[in-house]
């Protein structure tokens, strides 16, 4: 079935320079900025790995200046407004982020406050009173993870745990990065669990843009160009981390998921993803993996219920012959696959229960009540927003 062409609009993404070896243009690519930067890194990810040695090697052989922000866990604003105290008068001309996700997301928001007043807390939407000014240092973005496709993003997830928890977007086109350099080598000492988790995100958002309510041909494109990466090397990729065609179909996938989000939307697995987060200590990798084959399969139920001629149950027919190797099969069968691998690869990457986490049935209200269902393609009562939950308990 093909859609009539909607009116659409469609990002900018950054300058992307893709391809294994790459790193070593870091140097002469920042020096264009100017000759002061500050690395904004993980903490032992970086520093416990080659990454540190061929990222300062460039840099060094470029004459550049550099200071050091290490960030663990996710960003929250008291970490952002810390740096930013910092390295203010340190006279900065570029922000390199390098490292995964959480990273990625301090860069652009470390960026942005350098030259903006008051605390990053001020700006996040949800809680914050004032709109952003859209200001900020020149900016690279280095993604040592294949995962949320931060590094081609226009905004920065800042959290903050606990009972007044919140995951909220500071946001503004030109917090887009100017480059997204990504060298799947860079990704060769990721663990296999960071690995999992980081692969189901990019897998989830990849999913959930193609089967947005606000898709449209240019995004499903590049959805479904990203979701044959991900079929070919996400389970390569987990059993043999050192696989650096692997590695580079994984990056690939983790590149394109940020742009189709930006320009597609994210369904409700996102949608439980702020609650989650931010209530409990989860890694978002682990919130998406762990509640994709329940809300997927309850989706196909409904659709195939209330919508049996839909045009995203032809989309999850698409996607199970990517993962198949069977042809000439109905479109029941291919989308029962997909339904099916998904839940295969939660129980092979073992991704823990929500219990682990604290999660339990009397945290279900809490949770739903600050559950969105964003562009699913179809809606769910709050009794089956929280049998998903349930499912993963």
């Amino acid at each position: 079935m093909v859609e009539n062409i909607r009116n659409f609009s469609f990002s900018k993404i950054p300058q992307i320079i893709f391809g294994t070896g790459t790193i070593t243009g870091l140097g002469k690519l920042a020096i264009n900025y100017g000759k002061r930067a500050l690395l904004v890194t993980g903490t032992s990810s970086y520093n416990s790995t080659f990454i540190k040695e061929r990222v300062e090697k460039s840099l060094d052989s470029n004459n550049l200046e550099y200071l050091s922000y290490p960030i663990s866990g996710e960003p929250s604003p008291t970490i952002i407004d810390q740096a930013t105290s910092m390295f203010r008068k340190e006279k900065i001309d570029v922000v390199i982020a390098i490292g995964g996700g959480s990273v990625m997301d301090a860069g652009k928001a470390i960026a942005a406050m350098l030259i903006t007043e008051g605390s990053v807390f001020d700006y996040l939407e949800g809680v914050g009173t004032k709109i952003p000014p859209g200001l900020r240092l020149s900016l690279i973005a280095v993604p040592t993870t294949s995962g949320t496709g931060s590094e081609a993003t226009k905004n920065a997830v800042i959290s903050r745990f606990g009972e007044n928890g919140f995951k909220r977007s500071f946001r503004h086109d030109n917090y887009i990065p100017d480059y997204a350099l990504i060298d799947p080598e860079l990704m060769l000492s990721c663990p296999q669990n960071t690995t999992a988790a980081s692969g189901m995100d990019a897998f989830t958002q990849l999913l959930e843009s193609y089967i947005s309510t606000e898709a449209n041909p240019l995004n499903d494109a590049l959805a479904f160009s990203g979701l044959e990466h991900i079929a070919r090397s996400i389970k390569r990729v987990f059993e043999n981390g050192n696989d650096i065609d692997a590695r580079t179909d994984m990056a690939y996938a983790a590149l394109i998921s940020g742009i189709t989000l930006s320009n597609g939307g994210l369904g409700v697995i996102h949608g439980y993803a702020q609650p989650l987060g931010s209530l409990f200590p989860i890694p978002h990798g682990i919130v998406c993996g762990s509640l994709m084959g329940t809300v997927n399969q309850l989706t196909v139920l409904k659709l195939r219920k209330e919508s049996p001629k839909s045009v995203y149950l032809d989309k999850y027919a698409k996607i199970g012959k990517l993962f198949s190797k069977d042809t000439g099969r109905s479109d029941d069968y291919y989308i029962d696959h997909i339904i099916e691998t998904i839940h295969s690869y939660v129980e092979e990457f073992k991704f823990p229960k929500l219990t682990v986490y604290g999660v339990n049935e009397t945290s279900l209200n809490d949770i739903i009540s600050r559950t969105g269902i964003k562009n699913h393609p179809v809606n769910f009562t709050s009794e089956e927003l929280k049998d998903i939950i349930r499912a993963r308990l």
